[in-house]
């Protein structure tokens, strides 16, 4: 059955797939506990919906590794610019974290030596799950005989394939818990009114509720660009790794090739974090289209249809972000 071009379905996916070309200065965002964060240039605003129904919004600087010119060259402040983000939001976690528990006993700002232990353990985990995992995983192919050695494409292959699974498995999943639930709804928030601002309509609820909730420079398509670009990168330099060197006893050879892979997060990064950036300046070519249709596609795991509240919130901390006389 045909669908009316008016029909709102069809609107929210043409707006996500073709969408227009940005009109306003870039901004950029993340869902946090009953609020949003939104960032324009060296700063940022976080505005968080508190018990009792107020909204609460608080201007910060955005704390940058990227002072130093060298570190904002194309292909060198991927790595740098993940590791920003990372503090910023980590902190904006936290707050909003503070706020929504507001009157609960024990809640504080993170010390510097807290919020270290944090961002280890983060990347800690999202490592673990995301690099370590999916290369055993592949090494039980090759104890099975399914795969060849971890040089092969075969071997690479089924790494990149669980990488993938345990991936959208994990999101799939965390889906479920309703707190989660509740940030994909913020996310989805956030994500429209920032189409709302970089389209050049009218900062309401009205015109924000009509954008799509899909975003191409969204950091869920930033993390699938790393899986991918990781996939080749490893098929490609793992085979050159073991003509230098090659452990004769397969376990440490297993443990050279993961720990080569852990350093490689390095420059995929940087690589995957200029593919975004091409995909969204130029979202209306055919090429960054199709770039930027997996991603799209998986946000609709990571986001979810805000009510009017939510994108209160989100404009809240996108007009404090872009104008420090909206805090007040």
């Amino acid at each position: 059955m045909a669908l009316a071009l008016d029909n709102p379905e069809v609107a929210h996916l043409r707006r996500a797939l073709f969408p227009p070309l940005f009109s306003a200065p870039t901004v950029g965002g993340q869902a946090v506990i009953e609020g949003v964060m939104m960032r324009s240039k060296n700063r940022l605003a976080i505005a968080v919906r508190k018990p009792d129904g107020e909204i609460l919004v608080e201007l910060r600087p955005w704390f940058s590794l990227t002072n130093a010119a060298i570190l904002r060259k194309p292909f060198l402040r991927g790595f740098p610019v993940l590791l920003e983000t990372l503090v910023n939001g980590i902190k904006a976690l936290n707050f909003s974290a503070m706020q929504s528990a507001e009157g609960e006993e024990g809640e504080s700002e993170l010390t510097p030596w807290h919020l270290v232990l944090t961002m280890v353990v983060a990347l800690g985990v999202a490592l673990g799950l995301f690099v370590v995992l999916p290369h055993f995983l592949s090494a039980l192919m090759l104890w099975l005989g399914l795969s060849g050695d971890v040089e092969s494409i075969s071997f690479n292959a089924w790494d990149g394939l669980y990488k993938m699974l345990v991936f959208v498995g994990y999101i799939a999943i965390i889906s479920f818990v309703p707190d989660i639930r509740r940030v994909f709804q913020y996310h989805g928030a956030e994500h429209k009114v920032i189409w709302s601002f970089e389209s050049g309509d009218d900062l309401s609820v009205a015109s924000a509720r009509a954008m799509s909730r899909l975003h191409p420079r969204c950091g869920t398509s930033f993390l699938l660009f790393v899986l991918a670009v990781s996939i080749l990168l490893h098929t490609a330099l793992v085979p050159v790794l073991l003509n230098i060197y090659k452990p004769d006893v397969a376990v440490l050879k297993h443990l050279y090739i993961v720990a080569a892979k852990l350093l490689f997060m390095i420059p995929v990064s940087c690589l995957a974090y200029e593919i975004i950036r091409f995909a969204g300046k130029f979202n209306t070519n055919v090429l960054c289209r199709m770039l930027c249709w997996p991603g799209l596609a998986l946000q609709m795991l990571t986001t979810k249809e805000p009510d009017d509240s939510q994108i209160e919130v989100a404009m809240a901390a996108l007009k404090c972000a872009v104008s420090e006389e909206a805090c007040s």
